[in-house]
């Protein structure tokens, strides 16, 4: 069952004028194009709001009126916060809630905690909240997903979280799995909605199911250009969750947002995305993970430049060192690296009509072997997969020519997960 409250809307069909556009049924007839170079399905232009975007979180009215005075939990972190645009400094989400007397009973926390604060990766435990003597359960601990028991005292869970848009950035999998204990236990579960930063764009491959991993829970693309609130209804009705369950969805969505629209949080979603740039980049830049370049983790760059210890490549320099509640043991710490600063690319993206390049991690993987022909390039395989999601990606990476990397070809996939999931859209493509 998939209920919606705040705002009427309609949900929006395509249909098919060529291999390299596709139009919405709707008024203003946008377009889809295909960049089939870099692998990238995107708006024809970039659009900016007129008026601030309202959160899903801000319609308070809709929210009390979907919950009432049911017991709740709710999954949520630092950037749970009315209005969004007001930073830290706007209440929380749970406070709000609490204020108006609504019965939250626990609290779930994402990877990187209620507050943030804690790096990629980090193993957080259970506690209370300091402020509302709240249960904090973590998400990103012992558990990924909440237990029966967990949910035994609680109606319904709502669910507030900014993500960025691509498929291993692990707030689209906790949602995933939130969805799938709901189901599991009767638990109705409320999606407060929020623009995606590149909710303009679809790109790079469809994860395939062996690569199936909590950086990777749903066969997307590296970046599906859907809000959370619309990924859950397609979550629904392609019945990805386990065993064919069916979650009990309420989304409240945004108001006044199209994909098209430019827009970037105001609370930075996590410690290494600190700026709009680093959004921008991070989908082109994380398969760097797993490979011999750093991609800034320990600098003021993180996710906005790459490279390698000595003079490998580039004329941009930086050092990693140990930051502890965003990069406590960065690669190559106390090393002067070399390589390039593409903030001014990352620029160029947040205004172009899209922005995607997986070519960068290729060029660099060719730069290393020149240097270094008996050293792989990718550090560990197993996480290179889980990132790419495809076996022709990786089986790229280890060719036998090693420098000259040739990216496969996904556009094909794009189009075919493009015909999934218009069914799911709320929000028109174009302003």
């Amino acid at each position: 069952m998939i209920r919606f409250l705040g705002i009427s809307f309609c949900i929006l069909a395509f249909s098919q004028v060529g291999l390299t556009q596709r139009e919405w049924n709707n008024p203003n007839a946008a377009a889809w194009k295909v960049d089939s170079l870099h692998g990238v399905m995107h708006a024809e232009t970039r659009t900016d709001p007129p008026h601030p975007i309202r959160l899903g979180n801000e319609n308070i009215q809709a929210i009390y009126e979907a919950c009432g005075r049911a017991s709740l939990a709710v999954i949520a972190n630092h950037t749970s916060r009315i209005p969004e645009h007001q930073g830290r400094n706007a209440p929380h989400l749970v406070d709000t809630l609490l204020s108006l007397g609504m019965d939250i009973r626990k609290v779930f926390a994402p990877e990187h905690g209620f507050r943030g604060d804690a790096h990629n990766g980090a193993h957080i435990d259970d506690e209370h909240d300091a402020e509302t003597g709240l249960a904090l359960i973590s998400l990103h601990g012992k558990l990924r997903k909440p237990t029966p028991e967990m949910l035994a005292d609680v109606r319904m869970l709502l669910f507030d979280i900014q993500d960025v848009g691509a498929r291993f950035y692990t707030y689209l999998s906790t949602l995933f799995l939130a969805m799938e204990a709901a189901a599991e236990t009767g638990t109705v579960l409320v999606v407060l909605d929020r623009p995606n930063p590149h909710g303009h764009q679809l790109a790079g491959p469809v994860l395939e199911t062996h690569w199936t991993s909590f950086v990777g829970q749903i066969p997307v693309p590296i970046l599906h250009g859907m809000t959370l609130g619309e990924m859950a209804q397609m979550i629904n009705g392609e019945g990805w969750l386990a065993n064919g369950v069916v979650c009990d969805l309420i989304v409240i969505p945004c108001e006044g947002y199209a994909h098209s629209d430019r827009w970037f949080p105001s609370i930075a979603p996590s410690p290494n995305l600190p700026s709009d740039e680093s959004i921008a980049l991070y989908p082109s830049l994380c398969l760097f993970e797993a490979t011999e370049a750093s991609i800034g983790r320990g600098t003021a760059h993180p996710f906005e430049c790459a490279g390698f210890p000595g003079k490998l490549s580039g004329d941009f320099s930086f050092t990693p060192h140990s930051i502890p509640e965003a990069a406590p043991y960065p690669k190559h710490e106390g090393s002067i690296c070399s390589g390039e600063n593409f903030n001014v690319l990352g620029k160029q993206w947040i205004e172009a009509s899209h922005g995607f390049d997986l070519s960068m991690v290729a060029n660099y993987a060719a730069s290393w072997h020149a240097s270094h022909p008996e050293q792989p390039f990718v550090r560990t395989p197993s996480s290179f997969g889980r990132l790419s999601g495809s076996d022709a990606i990786v089986d790229a990476f280890n060719g036998n020519d090693k420098t000259a990397i040739a990216l496969p070809d996904w556009t094909s996939d794009l189009l075919e997960f493009h015909t999934k999931q218009t069914p799911y859209w709320i929000y028109p493509l174009q302003r």
